[in-house]
């Protein structure tokens, strides 16, 4: 799933090579995902990109007076086209959701891999009208998002460190990779509860998140979407790991298991040792 340091290179990628450019159609392939309809996605033909920008996990196109905002859920992602195919785009069952063309014959399209459609698009006049973005918490890379703010975000919360770090509405930005990123960086157990955060173990955490967001960052914007999902994993350390070697103790990296989802993390960093149970089979934390 694109996070934080993808969506802000997305967006710094196409206020580059797009701004300035009018829209001359938008084909909608999969109706699924668009789930605004007033104003009609008809509305943004001759319109002109005014630049992009990042909200949480939200990518938004600024068109004039409107926006046209999209969450790439877990298998969605933008790919650029300097060249679009004249024909209409058809609905079907492939992975092509939206296609934008603009001026000169350039665009974007947004696709989804994957049998679950979860890939959602809005075109609104006003931000806050998307719910997702309505109910976002303070954003992660957000200076106002300080230690102090952060502890008093974490006092009282009975909720493992991992689900808290991931919620959008507690804070906005990271997900499922960056969260195992940074509680490996702070060498936390993901199951640690949030209200057991001391004021130096918050000042860590605190830490880890702008260190490890801030140099994904870095290392994203300037990437070409085409090549972005790439950079992504060169730089994970034990998101999608499992197996092989911790990059600073030389531990085996764990994973535990869910429905939908998997964490990875060090036991030797994070668990004094001790490897988690996975929860699917074990209704407890460590395995025994």
């Amino acid at each position: 799933m694109p996070e934080l340091p993808e969506v802000t290179a997305l967006a710094a990628f196409l206020t580059e090579r797009a701004s300035g450019l009018a829209v001359q159609r938008v084909d909608v392939a999969a109706f699924s995902a668009l789930k605004t309809f007033d104003p009609p996605i008809s509305s943004l033909t001759g319109t002109t990109v005014r630049g992009a920008e990042r909200r949480g996990k939200f990518l938004a196109v600024k068109l004039d007076q409107m926006y046209l905002a999209c969450h790439l859920s877990r298998g969605g992602w933008l790919q650029w086209r300097d060249e679009m195919p004249a024909a209409p785009a058809k609905p079907g069952r492939g992975p092509l959701a939206l296609r934008v063309h603009l001026d000169g014959g350039c665009g974007w399209d947004l696709t989804e891999a994957g049998t679950q459609k979860r890939l959602a698009v809005y075109v609104v006049p006003d931000l806050m009208e998307v719910p997702g973005i309505a109910r976002l918490g303070p954003d992660a890379l957000d200076p106002a998002l300080d230690v102090a703010a952060l502890a008093e975000l974490l006092a009282d919360r009975r909720k493992q460190i991992k689900g808290l770090l991931t919620d959008q509405t507690a804070i906005a930005g990271i997900g499922n990779a960056y969260s195992d990123e940074i509680l490996h960086t702070a060498k936390f157990s993901p199951f640690k509860l949030a209200s057991s955060f001391t004021q130096e173990e918050v000042e860590t955490l605190h830490a880890a998140i702008r260190s490890v967001l801030t140099d994904a960052v870095e290392r994203s914007v300037g990437q070409r979407a085409a090549t972005l999902k790439e950079e992504k994993k060169t730089g994970l350390r034990v998101h999608r790991r499992t197996g092989e070697a911790c990059p600073v103790c030389g531990d085996t990296i764990r994973e535990v298991s869910f429905s939908d989802s998997a964490l990875q993390y060090c036991p030797t960093c994070q668990t004094g040792g001790v490897p988690l149970a996975d929860r699917r089979m074990s209704k407890f934390g460590v395995r025994t």
